[in-house]
């Protein structure tokens, strides 16, 4: 009996096996709906923690709750109904407004999509290795490059919102791609970089805006004309076909990491870039070709404002985007589902937030950012939630890292 090595291929990080069960054949088993369960029940759980301790901020932020404190021992029901009636008009407030209607829903998802394509850029990063902190300097590029096609040239409708859409997902690619090659040729730190590059990013915008090929003629602001119509999305009702786009680079993101073979380096290159090396895999060529991507999606992101709604270019006009959209990767455990429904939350969120501000119990804005910070730290903190709700503990609740950190 011939006693040489079988060559076999080498298994993806979920398929090692144990040691003394390498003569069995690697299985993979298809995932039931019941493995989803420990993960639901407590996201579910921590979004009940997350609104109970709104309730008691929001309660405690009414003016006629205060009022009844200086008697509350003597009619305690007055305070418990005033603080029940503060509460119950906020979250149907945030709920109504942000899906109570179909003007509502246009609204949330309008709101949910640059969050979507800038965090599964985040996303698509960090399973690659790399902690892409600069979604929102490819979104500023994104932004310059898809605004100046959309103001400027002259092209027929659709052939120039194509034109405008492709500048700004280059413009992304450019600025993420930028970062990638410093990574794989110098090993300079993407946290680094990609922070460096914001500054650069915010300061190039402000110099462009000071240029007359930039500046809105007869006007002394640091704006740009507004793009044309031939260069924005159709739109129905209040809901543009960009929606549309940022869904579709879910799934195309999804088939990039599951089903291609650079997905798969990712993957093997972000659990482990040594072993990968040895294994053959060209790690900077992966470095570079994740951030490459991670910008265009970001640069995505930047057209759903500019070709969107007739933006126009301006020092503000990316706002926090960039920023929140490494908050919603993280809220969707790098996972682009987990994305998606984190960028629909976030965006759920900022609408209701406004609608909670014009309820009768005038609600402050602020109220709902902690209410967002705090449902973003009892989904990212699983092991404090099953604490908290004396929940058996398991293995399915796992916050996803970077593995670049550091290495």
């Amino acid at each position: 009996m011939s006693t040489e090595p079988k060559t076999q291929a080498a298994p993806e990080p979920e398929d090692v096996q144990a040691p003394g069960t390498a003569e069995q054949k690697p299985t993979r088993r298809p995932i039931a709906a019941a493995d989803w369960i420990p993960t639901v029940k407590t996201t579910i759980a921590a979004f009940v923690l997350a609104l109970l301790i709104g309730a008691v901020l929001i309660a405690f932020s009414s003016q006629a709750v205060l009022e009844t404190l200086p008697y509350f021992f003597s009619y305690p029901w007055d305070f418990f109904s005033e603080a029940a009636h503060a509460v119950g008009e906020s979250y149907w407030a945030l709920l109504t407004g942000s899906v109570g209607s179909t003007s509502a829903m246009g609204t949330t998802l309008v709101r949910s999509a640059p969050l979507i394509c800038a965090g599964l850029g985040v996303t698509l990063a960090f399973r690659a290795g790399l902690f892409n902190i600069g979604a929102q300097g490819q979104l500023i590029l994104g932004a310059l490059a898809a605004g100046y096609v959309g103001f400027t040239w002259d092209l027929p409708p659709g052939i120039h919102l194509l034109a405008a859409l492709v500048a700004g997902m280059l413009g992304g690619a450019l600025w993420g791609g930028i970062a990638g090659v410093l990574k794989a040729r110098t090993g300079a730190h993407e946290v680094i970089t990609t922070i460096m590059m914001n500054y650069l990013a915010a300061a190039l915008l402000i110099y462009c805006l000071g240029k007359n090929a930039f500046q809105r003629p007869g006007s002394d602001n640091t704006q740009s004309p507004p793009v044309n119509d031939s260069a924005t999305f159709p739109s129905i009702g209040n809901l543009h076909l960009g929606v549309l786009a940022a869904f579709l680079a879910a799934v195309l993101v999804w088939w990039i990491l599951n089903r291609s073979t650079l997905g798969f380096e990712m993957r093997a290159v972000g659990a482990n870039p040594d072993a990968s090396r040895t294994a053959g895999m060209n790690v900077p060529a992966v470095y570079t070709a994740a951030m490459i991507i991670a910008g265009a999606l970001a640069g995505l992101a930047a057209t759903m404002g500019i070709l969107g709604h007739h933006d126009s270019l301006s020092p503000t006009m990316a706002g926090s985007i960039g920023f929140d959209a490494i908050t919603v990767a993280l809220l969707g455990r790098a996972t682009p589902i987990g994305t998606v429904l984190a960028g629909l939350l976030f965006g759920a969120l900022s609408v209701g937030g406004v609608a909670m501000q014009a309820s009768p119990a005038a609600t402050p804005k602020e109220l709902t950012q902690i209410l967002q910070a705090l449902i973003v730290l009892f989904v990212a903190a699983p092991a404090l939630v099953q604490g908290i709700m004396r929940m058996k503990s398991t293995d399915e609740n796992k916050t996803v890292m970077a593995k670049g950190w550091g290495g």
